[in-house]
Formats: C-alpha cells, structure tokens, sequence
C-alpha cells in the first residue's frame, strides 16, 4: 500500500514577523491517506457532496477552501442559508469521521525560537516541514509501507526553496531520522507541489482540518484566549481519533 501525505499550512512563515501577535504561530498539517482510499471514497464523494450543494462540474470544478466557506463567499454562498448551511456541515464532518486519514500537525511559536535562538539556522516552514517528515517516515516504518508528500504551491520562489529543502532532507537526513531511512521509505526525492486549482481532494481535507488543529494545540498551551467555533469544535473532536498514535502516545501534534 502507498501512502501520501498532504500538507497544508496556517499562518505566516516569515520569522521577522513573529512579534506581531496575529503571526506569531506557524503550523504545518499533515493528513497522510493510502493513495488506493483517495481514489475510490476521498475523491468521489468529495465531488459528490460538491455537486449536490454548489454545482460543482468537472470542467469548472468547485474547490473546497475553509475561510470562503466560512464566511459563505462565492461558490459557496449557498451556506448563507442557515439549514442548508446544518445539513451541509453535518455530512462534511460525517465524511471527515468517515474517511480513513491519519493526521499530524506542527506549531511553532516564533516568538519563542527568535528570543530563544541568537541565530535560527531554519526557514520556519522548512523546519515544521522536517518535523512533518520525519513523522511520516516513522508512520511508514510501522507499516512497511512506502509513501510521498504533496504541499500546496505557495509560488515561485517559495516553491524553488520548499523543494530544495525537502532534497535535502531526502539527501541529508535530520538529527534524528538518517538519509537512509527516508529513502527508503520515501518514492522520490521530489516534493510534489501542486495548486487549489487542481482540485487535489487531500489537499482539501487538509485544509479543512489544519486551522482547528492548531488551534487545538494552543488551547492545550493555554495559548488560545477565545472558544471555538462549533464547527472546528466538532472536526477537533474527530480529530481525536485521527492524530497519529504508536503504544498509546499521540505523536500528531508537536508544539514548539
């Protein structure tokens, strides 16, 4: 069985900026699905739900994307109706329940690693990203599964930079997980990268899980100072049953 993980992120990856407490957290998301799932139940009832609420068709294709849901902008604006706005939730959160997925979420407080660190070696997009990986590989290795990553385009040079710094960890190891053991278990040493525009399913689900990850982990902080949303209440609850696990130790969110 193969297996790919896709990665979403929530915040500003600029170091400079973490003294502005709206940038203050970066996290990156991780939701790892067998290839075989996402064809025959992820993406066909993903389509499915779309259709049947926004109209979505092949040739212009319907991509989910949480904050324009949220705030029920267009395609979305069917949600403005309230019921319609239940009834769809209730069958978006019964498929997340539903659908086999294993998720991993890293946060990193860049306030804290500034003030800690005199001189930070790390992007901190490229460090989650090493953590992020070094998680997957561990899952695959419980598996004897092999697997790959899948991000989302943040353009240009980002993307050139993101890519680098998955090559170099596919070539180089980390502190902890030498090279050998992710090229063993990883099919490439290229990172995917593809855009919303592709309508890619698990880059969607990621999406729709990463925001109320992170804020799961800095309530646990006591770095959250507002209640959820109902919404993300519910998708922190499947969560639950979701995060990655090993002998009883959740080992899908990591706050650094």
């Amino acid at each position: 069985m193969k297996y790919r993980i896709y990665i979403d992120e929530v915040g500003n990856s600029d170091l400079e900026s973490s003294d502005d407490p709206n940038h203050r957290f970066f996290s990156l998301t991780g939701v790892i699905m067998s290839l075989d799932h996402v064809q025959k139940a992820v993406q066909p009832e993903m389509e499915s739900l779309k259709q049947r609420y926004f109209g979505s068709h092949p040739d212009e294709p319907v991509v989910f994307h949480r904050k324009e849901m949220l705030n029920a902008r267009p395609p979305f604006q069917a949600l403005r109706d309230p019921e319609l706005r239940r009834q769809f939730d209730d069958e978006l959160l019964n498929l997340l329940t539903r659908w086999e997925y294993t998720a991993i979420s890293v946060c990193l407080d860049k306030k804290k690693l500034k003030e800690t660190y005199t001189v930070w070696r790390y992007d901190p997009y490229h460090y989650s990203l090493a953590l992020l990986l070094e998680r997957f590989v561990f899952f695959l290795n419980r598996r004897a599964s092999l697997g790959d990553a899948l991000a989302e385009s943040r353009g240009g040079k980002a993307d050139t930079r993101l890519k680098a710094a998955y090559t170099r960890l596919w070539t180089q190891g980390t502190d902890y997980v030498d090279p050998n053991q992710f090229q063993r278990v990883l099919t490439s040493r290229h990172l995917k990268v593809k855009t919303k525009a592709n309508n890619i399913a698990g880059l969607q689900v990621a999406d729709l899980i990463a925001h109320p990850s992170r804020s799961e982990i800095l309530l646990e902080q006591g770095l959250f100072d507002r209640e959820l949303p109902p919404f993300a209440a519910r998708v922190v609850e499947i969560l639950q049953g979701k995060y990655d696990q090993s002998e009883g130790k959740c080992l899908g969110r990591k706050f650094l």
